[in-house]
């Protein structure tokens, strides 16, 4: 597969996005080349974003967020999404929205994997995408480490053949090769993106300087590392002791979703790191390491890990 991605009049793009904004701020000017080829634009919308309580705060001067009010934050939002969406050539039956509330993305794929699956992979047969692009794995958001994991479980549900791209949105941006930069350069489709996150008038109560800094800059994207061949996952962390006490380690692949604290879970030593063998599942799968403790803490501190592409010197014994 060229490392470039195809954009013609065949190309059906599908751009998943936690939350809105997400679609315009990673893939703004994507989804206006894609349609100025002639091809076909759709966005999955996991959640309304509607876990967002300081420009809530500040945009209604209320203190305290019920339910109430949370719902109709989420409506608001929905309601941006759509007005973006608009600015970028996208109309409203293109948008696929799963109705999730924010920060809960992770919840949806643990305790409910094969309906968050399921949900996903519908949209998937509606739109055949030949384009999908989604977070990084290694994004810092809890939604967006997790939109990654469900996206790439339903895609390989699906048997789908759809090219796939990530984006980086809270995190270090890597240095993407320079065929994978969207060489796009036209001043009047870069305004048209600025005008699309500009739509989003609830994010930029507090936060204008920094989405805008966002929306500036090349969209840059990668791909996913290929399947391993190995049967077990390097985890990329180091827990000391005392803090392993309160971990939990979870394993999601297409059978579902495992759970284990840190004790329990079936990890080997391999040469000062840890080892986590997998089922005998075809397709990706993933691990994270989680306390599960409540924290006025948006961002993930260990995220997710995928399969490990290089052998790491152990003879799996298979979970499960």
């Amino acid at each position: 597969m060229s490392r470039h991605p195809v954009i013609d009049g065949s190309t059906r793009l599908l751009v998943v996005a936690p939350h809105p904004d997400d679609e315009s701020l990673a893939a703004g000017m994507l989804i206006q080349r894609t349609l100025a080829a002639g091809g076909r634009a759709d966005v999955l919308l996991l959640t309304d974003g509607d876990d967002n309580p300081w420009p809530q705060r500040w945009l209604e001067r209320r203190l305290v967020i019920g339910a109430e009010a949370r719902a109709r934050w989420g409506r608001r939002r929905r309601g941006e999404v759509t007005a973006a969406l608009a600015r970028l050539g996208v109309g409203a039956d293109h948008l696929h929205a799963l109705g999730w509330h924010d920060m809960e993305v992770t919840t949806q794929l643990r305790q409910h994997h094969a309906e968050a699956v399921a949900s996903v992979r519908r949209v998937l047969d509606r739109v055949r995408p030949t384009l999908v692009v989604i977070p990084d794995l290694g994004d810092a958001h809890p939604d967006h480490g997790s939109a990654h994991v469900l996206a790439r479980l339903a895609l390989a549900a699906a048997g789908s053949m759809a090219d796939v791209l990530t984006y980086m949105v809270h995190g270090t941006e890597r240095s993407a090769p320079e065929d994978l930069l969207v060489p796009d350069l036209d001043p009047e489709r870069q305004a048209t993106k600025v005008c699309a996150v500009l739509e989003h008038a609830t994010q930029m109560a507090l936060s204008r300087k920094r989405l805008l800094r966002v929306a500036s800059r090349p969209e840059r994207f990668d791909r996913p590392a290929p399947a391993p061949v190995t049967g077990a996952l390097r985890l990329p962390w180091r827990p000391g002791p005392l803090v392993r006490a309160r971990l939990r380690v979870v394993l999601a692949d297409g059978n579902g979703v495992l759970v284990w604290p840190w004790r329990k879970a079936p990890l080997e030593r391999v040469g000062g790191e840890w080892i986590l063998p997998l089922r005998d599942v075809p397709g990706p799968a993933f691990a994270k390491l989680t306390a599960d403790l409540s924290t006025p803490w948006i961002y993930d501190h260990y995220g997710w890990a995928g399969q490990d592409p290089e052998p790491v010197g152990l003879v799996a014994r298979p979970v499960g």
